[in-house]
């Protein structure tokens, strides 16, 4: 997880709101099976992107406030953010050509 960021309720806002920086927030928790699924997606996304996207993961079960304030009712949920907006949101399991494409569109 080394290219990856973890979040949480107090750095939130700084790192990611008000981030100038494409972004992808994986919104997971340890128990949960399609999360482990995507994490290593998000992982390699974020190793062969690096410098053009910063990755980050918040623990939903650690930091409830944030995954309530972006409704989180499903996970794992990616959360694509360009200077601070919402640009893309994915819920469930994807392919890595699937987040590509979105990272893509967001980037445009």
């Amino acid at each position: 997880m080394s290219n990856l960021r973890n979040l949480s309720d107090r750095n939130f806002k700084s790192k990611v709101l008000k981030s100038p920086m494409l972004t992808l927030v994986d919104f997971w928790a340890p128990w949960c099976g399609p999360c482990r699924a995507v994490g290593p997606i998000v992982e390699q996304v974020a190793a062969e992107r690096d410098g053009a996207l910063m990755a980050a993961k918040l623990n939903v079960d650690e930091n409830p406030g944030v995954a309530s304030a972006f409704g989180i009712h499903s996970i794992p949920t990616l959360i694509i953010f360009k200077n601070g907006k919402v640009m893309e949101r994915i819920v469930g399991v994807l392919s890595k050509k699937e987040l590509e494409r979105a990272l893509d569109k967001a980037a445009a």
